[in-house]
């Protein structure tokens, strides 16, 4: 029996998987220039947090129309990620948060 990924094969698989590696490594660099180690024991709860917040963003971004791309996604997760992490003393180092301003205004008025 031949085991294929009929999966891979779904536009919206194919979608959300592109947005998750494209995640994965914005926060590896992220966390890089913040000084904060793969290994780091306090990078579950940052992620946990951040998925959170994340998930009650972008359901208010999208309410609004405003993402939707593979980028979108990505930016409002670091700056999540980044709430989180502030939220427990971590000093978010300038120019490593997306710029989109919309947006950062967006995820501010979710998390409030």
């Amino acid at each position: 029996m031949v085991d294929s990924d009929t999966w891979g094969y779904d536009p919206q698989i194919r979608y959300m998987r592109g947005v998750f590696a494209a995640v994965e490594k914005t926060q590896r660099e992220f966390l890089a220039a913040a000084g904060i180690s793969s290994t780091d024991e306090r990078l579950r709860r940052f992620r946990e947090t951040a998925l959170k917040y994340f998930e009650h963003s972008w359901a208010y971004v999208m309410q609004r129309g405003l993402a939707g791309d593979e980028s979108s996604a990505v930016a409002i997760y670091i700056l999540c990620l980044a709430r989180a992490m502030s939220a427990r003393g971590i000093n978010i180092p300038q120019g490593s948060l997306p710029t989109d301003q919309k947006l950062i205004k967006l995820v501010e008025e979710a998390l409030k």
